[in-house]
């Protein structure tokens, strides 16, 4: 399936809106974040956050909220941990451009120091800022705090569960009543970015398709080869 994102040094890119004036503001409620913005095309740089030595091992058609979206995995070019539940480096566009996530489940950000809260806060802010920020102006802090992510990895010929653990600022669009989060890795870089998450309170679960999510997707009986 031919795509304009074939190759790892192509940059999606999305008609969002760039933040021009921030003023930060305190609740009982949490932090919420004003704005005046202007449009303007921003791309997502791939290259920035693709680690080395990976390489595309499958893309497929995926439905996100009813949107028709495109989901890419990348895995390592050496077949380390290769498959579902395995390392890998995803991401989510949707046919309009826009960015709707990304996931670094990656060994060599296990056994780190993580960032202190406010080191990811200021890390998530500068992210929002270059790459999502049509969702600063309505954006609410909820909570800071680390969060897991499987990852299944194959030594000596056998299979082990491992934890990888990362930064997790956790955020909502007021505008919208949608969630979004950046999760920052142990070498300090964004290592899962999601938005646009619908959220069903009764009985309180998440309604959006998980496709960075190995879990949901076996879960789910997907195949990367579906299209």
């Amino acid at each position: 399936m031919p795509s304009r994102r074939t190759t790892i040094g192509v940059m999606a890119a999305g008609l969002i809106a760039v933040t021009t004036t921030l003023a930060l503001a305190q609740s009982n409620e949490g932090t919420t974040m004003t704005a005046t913005t202007i449009v303007q095309k921003i791309s997502f740089p791939l290259n920035d956050h693709l680690p080395i030595g990976y390489h595309e091992a499958g893309r497929r058609s995926v439905t996100v909220d009813g949107e028709t979206a495109e989901l890419v995995r990348y895995e390592r070019s050496d077949a380390r941990n290769a498959g579902l539940g395995g390392e890998h480096f995803s991401t989510v566009i949707a046919n309009n451009d826009r960015l709707k996530g990304f996931a670094r489940i990656d060994l060599d950000l296990i056994g780190r120091d993580l960032p202190s809260r406010e080191e990811a806060q200021a890390i998530a802010m500068d992210f929002l800022q270059k790459q999502a920020p049509d969702l600063l102006p309505g954006m609410k802090l909820s909570w800071i705090d680390p969060h897991d992510e499987p990852l299944r990895v194959t030594r000596g010929g056998t299979n082990e569960d491992l934890t990888l653990t990362g930064m997790k600022v956790k955020m909502r669009n007021t505008a919208d009543g949608l969630w979004f989060w950046v999760i920052v890795g142990a070498n300090h870089k964004v290592m899962v970015f999601e938005r646009d998450i619908h959220w069903i309170r009764f009985p309180g679960h998440r309604g959006t398709e998980k496709w960075l999510h190995d879990s949901w997707f076996v879960d789910n009986g997907h195949s990367l080869s579906a299209t």
